[in-house]
């Protein structure tokens, strides 16, 4: 996945719901990609970015990846 996908996956989001303040993400290149960046700058959305190395930052994620079947 790409910077631009994920732009194109919120958009669609957004046609059906108010965007969010805040997204959480890690610094995976589809989250630190600048078409990101800009598009939630754009929507007054700030992106953030959980510690180099420390996925507890984000473990509510990290528990469902786990549970996740294959």
């Amino acid at each position: 996945m790409r910077g631009g996908d994920v732009v194109t996956a919120l958009e669609r989001l957004a046609c059906d719901r108010k965007l969010p303040r805040s997204i959480r993400v890690d610094n995976g290149p589809e989250f630190t990609s600048k078409v990101l960046d800009q598009w939630a700058y754009a929507n007054g959305v700030t992106l953030d970015f959980s510690r180099p190395g420390q996925p507890t930052d984000n473990a509510y994620i990290f528990i469902f990846q786990r549970k996740r079947p294959g």
